[in-house]
């Protein structure tokens, strides 16, 4: 069966996220054989955990948007008219967009000042402009992810509506 790159690249944020995953699993179970059994501790191994931790988050909180798997009670919010109910969705996400987009621009700041005092990690050497390039990227794919899913629902809804 061949790959469908469309469907590859719309979904690559949630592929970097599961790489992410993967790595910080071996990585952590290989550190616990190699302190545990071995007695010979991977001392790179909080550097990697730490920034695949983060990549691993920040890509796959846009993903959780696509597909509306973040936590939500919406307990209070059923209680509304459908009209109000539509305007906190929209107040939400529009809150949602604010948040990202200020965490996206601070992002873009910490990756500025990594370029500038061109800080690396320790033992590795990875540069923190690299491993901090997470936060405006994945915090964009997020912004992206949310407006695009309540326009799907907005759309599911009107399509809901005239059925």
């Amino acid at each position: 069966m061949p790959i469908d790159k469309r469907k590859l690249l719309g979904n690559l944020d949630l592929v970097i996220a599961v790489i992410s995953l993967l790595i910080l699993i071996v990585v952590t179970f290989g550190g616990v054989i190699m302190r545990y059994f071995i007695n010979a501790p991977l001392v790179w191994a909080e550097e990697v955990q730490l920034w695949t931790f983060l990549w691993m988050t920040f890509f796959g909180g846009g993903a959780a948007f696509r597909y509306g798997s973040h936590v939500a009670v919406e307990m209070v919010v059923d209680l509304f008219p459908k009209k109000v109910q539509k305007i906190i969705e929209f107040v939400d996400v529009l809150i949602v967009v604010c948040v990202l987009s200020y965490l996206c621009w601070l992002g873009g700041d910490i990756i500025k000042l990594m370029l500038k005092i061109g800080k690396s990690t320790s033992i590795l050497h990875i540069p923190f402009w690299f491993i901090n390039t997470v936060l405006p990227l994945g915090s964009a794919l997020m912004v992206v992810s949310a407006v695009s899913s309540h326009i799907h629902n907005l759309h599911k809804a009107k399509e809901g509506e005239q059925a």
